[in-house]
Parts: structure tokens; C-alpha cells; sequence
């Protein structure tokens, strides 16, 4: 018919477009489950803030709370234990960063049952070369110091072996270098026999292991 206005066009429905958004959707709702399925999966455990030797008593600086996979076969001790931790010994020594395990605290009271402590100011000539840690095995020779030589006749020298519970050196104000402070956990029979030689100022101190 002359004169009759043109038809507009179908609009085209966008299929493809369509679809495109749904899969958007179903791909945000998966990476929200999946966010807080990773969330709920975690938690707060103990682990070393520095390094702490076998047999030192644990305080709360050395201590820090981390998040972790909640994974069944890890044995972890949960941040909210830290009260029952602190003022126990480490049984092992604990690398600085790493978590914390039952197994590494102990509430083992030193000295232990038929045991003395005793402590020994050595010098550090009479020192190993090393710096003596927790749970090192040592023995305190008795030296001649200022007293003379060694008696040859005697066929052994004095010593007393025992297993170091701390090493403290002080600060050098003489400059001749400081003395250590070495606490050593000993038989109870033997700790009079430490305790005399240590009085003397003239006992060295042999690393003999430190196996742990």
C-alpha cells in the first residue's frame, strides 16, 4: 500500500551476552564460598618469635600467634593456651618461627629428682670456643690457676661432669673479658665436690656433647 510506514526491526536477544553474565554471577558466588570455606579452614596457634634453647623457661615475648591451615596431622598448640605455656621449659630447642607442638614444652621441675644445681663462674679462657646452650653435657676440670702445677703423682685429674642448664656472661668492665655464669644440673653427690671447685676461680669447662 502506497504510503504505509516500514515495520521497525526485531531486536536480536543477545544470547551470548546473556550467558556471559550468568557465568560472572556463578563464578562470584564460587569465589565467595570458596573464601569463606579458606576462612573457616584456618587457626591461631603458637610459634616462636626467637629462637628458644632446650631447657629455657618460656616467657610471652618469646611467643606469637599465627594463622594456619587447620590441617588434622599437624599437632599445634592454639593461641589461647598461651597462659598454660608461659613459665614452662622448652624440651626441645625451637627454631625461631616455628610453630609450637605438645611435645615442645615440658613441665619437668629442675633440678630433677636425685639431682643438685650448681653454678660456676668460669673466665673466658677457660671457656670453649663456643657459646655453651641449654642441654649441652659438660664436664669442670679442676685447673692449677695461680696455686701452682698440677700435681704429676695424681694419675687423674679432678672433674665433675653435668649438663648445662644456662650460660650467662656478664659485662667486661676490667677488660680482661667477662666471666660466664654457667649453671649446670649435677648428680646430688657430686655437687659439694662442683661447688668447692667452683670456689677455687680455677675450673675449666669441657664441651663433651651436644647431642640432642
Amino acid at each position: 500500500m502506497a504510503g504505509a510506514l516500514p515495520q521497525p526491526p526485531k531486536p536480536r536477544r543477545r544470547w551470548g551476552l546473556f550467558a556471559a553474565m550468568v557465568a560472572l554471577v556463578c563464578l562470584g558466588a564460587l569465589g565467595n564460598l570458596w573464601l569463606v570455606q579458606a576462612t573457616s579452614d584456618t587457626a591461631t596457634v603458637l610459634a616462636a618469635r626467637s629462637t628458644i634453647e632446650r631447657g629455657a623457661v618460656i616467657s610471652g615475648d618469646d611467643l606469637v600467634a599465627v594463622r594456619v591451615g587447620a590441617d588434622p596431622s599437624l599437632q599445634t598448640v592454639a593461641a589461647d593456651q598461651l597462659d598454660d605455656i608461659v613459665g614452662k621449659r622448652a624440651a626441645v630447642d625451637v627454631a625461631s618461627g616455628s610453630l609450637l607442638t605438645p611435645g615442645s614444652v615440658t613441665s619437668q621441675v629442675l633440678p630433677a629428682e636425685g639431682f643438685s644445681l650448681v653454678g660456676v663462674s668460669v673466665t673466658p679462657d677457660l671457656m670453649p670456643g663456643t657459646a655453651l646452650m641449654a642441654g649441652d653435657l659438660v664436664r669442670v676440670v679442676a685447673t692449677a690457676g695461680q696455686q701452682g702445677a698440677i700435681d704429676p703423682a695424681k694419675t687423674e685429674v679432678e672433674a665433675v661432669a653435668g649438663e648445662v642448664v644456662s650460660a650467662v656472661t656478664g659485662e667486661d668492665v676490667t677488660g680482661q673479658g667477662a666471666s660466664t655464669v654457667v649453671t649446670l644440673q649435677v648428680p646430688a653427690e657430686d655437687a659439694t665436690t662442683l661447688a668447692a671447685m667452683a670456689a677455687t676461680g680455677n675450673a675449666a669447662v669441657v664441651l663433651d656433647s651436644r647431642a640432642r
